[in-house]
C-alpha cells in the first residue's frame, strides 16, 4: 500500500473519532465525550509527530539545534553585557586613581612645604 494513501486514510479515522466525541458530549454527556475527545486528540499529536519523524528525520534536530542556537545567542549576549559593564566599572576606578606624575607632584609639594616648615624654625 501507498504510505501517503494510508496516512490519509488515519488522518480521516481521527476526524470520524473527533467528530464521535462531539456526538458523545451532546447525546451521552460532557464529561465522557471530553473524556474520549482528549484522548483522541493526545493520539493524533502523538500520530503527527511519527509522521514528521518519518516523512523529515531531521526535523527534530533541526528544532533542537535552532533552539539551543538561540539560547545561546542569548546567554552569551547577556554575558557580554555583564562584562562590558564590570569594564567600565573598572575604568571608572582607574580613572579617579591618581596618575603617576600627580603623586610625584604632590610629594614633591609635601617635601618642599616641610622644608620651609623646618626652615622658618
Amino acid at each position: 500500500m501507498n504510505p501517503r494513501r494510508v496516512d490519509a486514510i488515519i488522518d480521516l479515522g481521527y476526524g470520524v473519532l473527533i467528530f464521535v466525541s462531539v456526538v458523545l458530549i451532546v447525546s451521552v454527556g460532557t464529561l465522557v465525550g471530553l473524556a474520549f475527545g482528549l484522548g483522541v486528540l493526545i493520539s493524533y499529536a502523538l500520530h503527527v509527530v511519527w509522521k514528521m519523524a518519518r516523512f523529515d528525520p531531521d526535523w527534530m534536530s533541526q528544532a533542537v539545534e535552532q533552539t539551543v542556537e538561540e539560547t545561546v545567542e542569548e546567554t552569551v549576549s547577556e554575558q557580554v553585557d555583564a562584562v562590558q559593564e564590570q569594564i567600565e566599572t573598572v575604568d571608572q576606578r582607574i580613572d579617579r586613581r591618581p596618575r603617576e606624575d600627580e603623586i610625584e607632584e604632590l610629594l614633591e609639594e609635601t617635601v618642599t612645604d616641610e622644608r620651609e616648615d623646618a626652615s622658618d624654625r
